[in-house]
This record gives C-alpha cells, structure tokens and sequence, in this order.
C-alpha cells in the first residue's frame, strides 16, 4: 500500500508539470493560455503558432502520462488494480497542476500517454483515429473526446490488449476502472462543452 501511494503520488507530481505553457513562454514568448480555450495544452501552442513546439508539448504531456505507470510496473512491481490510481493520477495532475493554482488543461493528451503504457500501441492509436474521425462530426470538444474515449474502451474489451507487458494478467475490470477514474476528470474539464452544446 504505501508503495502504490508513493507512484501515485509520483504519477500526480509527473502530470502536473505545465510542459506546454512552458515551451510556450521558451520557444513563442507567448502566454498560451491567452488562445483558443485558454487552456495550458498542446493544442493552444499549435493556435500560438508553433508547430514544431506543438509537437514537442504534445510528445511530453504524452510522456508524463506513460512514464510514471511505465516505471511503477517496471521498475516498483505493481500491477492489475494496483496499477489503476497511478493511471489516473497523471490525468489528474494535469488537470489541476499545483504548478499553476490547481488549475490545468483538458488531460487528453496525458491520457493518450498513460493509455501507451498500458497497452503499448493500442490505446492512444485507437483513441487518436477515433478522436480524428469524431471532430469533423462534432467540433474539437467534449463530445468528441468523449465518443472517442468510448470507443477505444470498446476495442481494449473485445479484442485481446497488448498491456505492452507490463501488467501481468491484469482483471478485465483493471481497463474500465481506469478509464472511469480519467473520463471523470476529462468530462468535467469539458462540462463547459456540454453547458455550450446543451
């Protein structure tokens, strides 16, 4: 117990970090969180101008997510539920960052990141095609993120996950707790979505 809290703990500290409001202030010298939805993320770089630093944010909030449940797998041993508040908890951190006030961004890209730890490919492929296919259907929101999240919880149920061998039969159940415990926290970083499109 006190080594899935000290991850846990470790995961929340790993999502908080504000790489993208960083790299904006770095490479743009720019407040990102002055476009678009005025959220610390990837994509308010990309809206800032910098495609390049887009990438680079979007690849460490996707990192932040995967490393810490990567490494409490590896390296501290836990697996199946154990593994379930070290995969929320990156979400978490990025949403309510003790960097910036507890307050942070939408957590879907931290998401994908955990999700690659868990099952290597699958996740994050899945989710991101979805994601894609979904936008031009609904616009860059909650909806979306929400159809897609769903979508991709439906492929890792029926069809055999990868689990990128860091989880040693982990209980079917492992899958939809964590995806329960993330889809909380990411609907309501987009409950102004759903107030805006009734």
């Amino acid at each position: 117990m006190p080594s899935v809290f000290a991850w846990t703990l470790l995961a929340f500290l790993s999502g908080s970090l504000p790489f993208s409001l960083w790299i904006g202030r770095l490479a743009l010298k720019t407040d990102i969180r002055t476009y678009g939805d005025h959220n610390p993320g990837a994509t308010n770089v990309l809206r800032a101008g910098g495609k390049g630093a887009a990438a680079l944010a979007l690849a460490l909030d996707m990192l932040k997510g995967a490393a810490p449940v990567a490494l409490a797998a590896s390296v501290g041993g836990l697996y199946g539920w154990s593994l379930v508040p070290v995969a929320i908890a990156p979400v978490a951190g990025h949403a309510f960052s003790p960097f910036l006030g507890f307050r942070g961004g939408k957590a879907v890209a931290v998401t994908g990141g955990v999700w690659a730890a868990l099952t290597a490919w699958e996740g994050p492929t899945i989710g991101g095609l979805l994601l894609g296919l979904f936008v031009p259907f609904t616009g860059a929101n909650g909806r979306a993120v929400l159809l897609a999240m769903t979508g991709m919880l439906a492929w890792l149920w029926f069809t055999p996950p990868a689990w990128n061998g860091l989880v040693t039969q982990p209980p079917r159940a492992v899958m939809p707790a964590v995806w329960l415990g993330q889809m909380s926290i990411i609907m309501w970083k987009h409950r102004a979505d759903f107030r805006r499109e009734g």
